[in-house]
């Protein structure tokens, strides 16, 4: 049994303040533009940065021990630390269906219109990766949605051995993605994006979309067009929570049945990256 984490009873106030109060539009006007989570990112980028590390452990209660041995040159550095590989193995059976991530996992079926239902808001494919072309492949499969907190490890991995296409960057805003915000916003689709298609050698094609947030500095993929192996890592979120959005075809993966009656209650599961979720159909 996974554990899970039921929906939260009373947003902070600070977001309640930002997302429900008239008197904290302006402010979260502001802090959603891109250009203020680039000086934020420029700041946690330098040496001045160093000294929120020692206080970011301790609040988070960080298990250092389970991260690669490092000097960090900035709190940037040590946001994207590196955990020790043992830590993380993903699943070798082809038919694994594994997380590219760490993460509080909600899967959720989309519909023959290519709709998912998240926190009341419907979303579509379409909207999300700004293709009819591409929304059509993933009518009928399955949407794997991964929120990142601040204390998860943020680096993610291939799924699968696969050809992987070009990255696609999709410009927006920064809204948080804490549950408060999926109340009262379409996040998922307003939120700076950036997608990849990927041929995978079990799965079929399969579209990893990487959620910029609030205070997030960058989204950093690794490659571009290329063949990759399951479990090499992709890439990595700078600071701030985000997400992982990925979408599977009709009749592809058959997600463990644990994990759609979590969601169908309103829960996340925790998950790790490697862990399988499912199986090939």
């Amino acid at each position: 049994m996974r554990k899970i984490l039921p929906p939260e009873e009373k947003p902070k106030k600070s977001l309640r303040f930002l997302y429900y109060n008239p008197f904290g539009k302006p402010i979260l006007k502001l802090m959603t533009c891109r250009w203020v989570s680039k000086v934020a990112g420029k700041y946690l980028d330098s040496r001045l940065s160093k000294g929120m590390i020692k206080k970011y452990i301790r609040n988070n209660q960080i298990d250092m021990a389970q991260y690669e041995e490092e000097e960090y040159s900035c709190f940037n550095a040590f946001f994207t630390r590196r955990i020790k590989k043992e830590l993380r193995p993903f699943d070798s059976e082809p038919t694994a269906f594994c997380s590219p991530c760490d993460g509080k996992l909600m899967v959720f079926p989309i519909d023959q219109d290519s709709r998912f239902e998240v926190k009341g808001y419907t979303y579509t494919v379409e909207t999300l990766l700004q293709s009819a072309e591409l929304a059509e492949k993933f009518q009928g499969g399955y949407c794997f949605i991964f929120r990142l907190c601040v204390d998860d490890y943020h680096r993610y991995a291939y799924l699968d051995d696969c050809q992987k296409g070009e990255n696609v960057f999709i410009k927006g805003k920064l809204h948080t993605v804490q549950p408060t915000a999926l109340e009262k916003r379409r996040v998922f689709t307003e939120n700076c994006r950036e997608y990849t298609l990927m041929q995978t050698a079990n799965f079929g094609n399969v579209a990893q979309v990487e959620v910029g947030a609030m205070m997030v500095g960058r989204i950093v993929n690794n490659h571009g067009a290329g063949e990759f192996k399951r479990g090499e890592e992709k890439g990595r979120f700078e600071f701030g929570g985000s997400t992982i959005i990925v979408l599977v075809e009709k009749d592809k993966v058959l997600p463990d049945e644990e994990l759609l009656k979590n969601t169908q209650d309103g829960n996340e599961t925790i998950v790790r990256a490697g862990e399988r979720l499912g199986v090939r159909a």
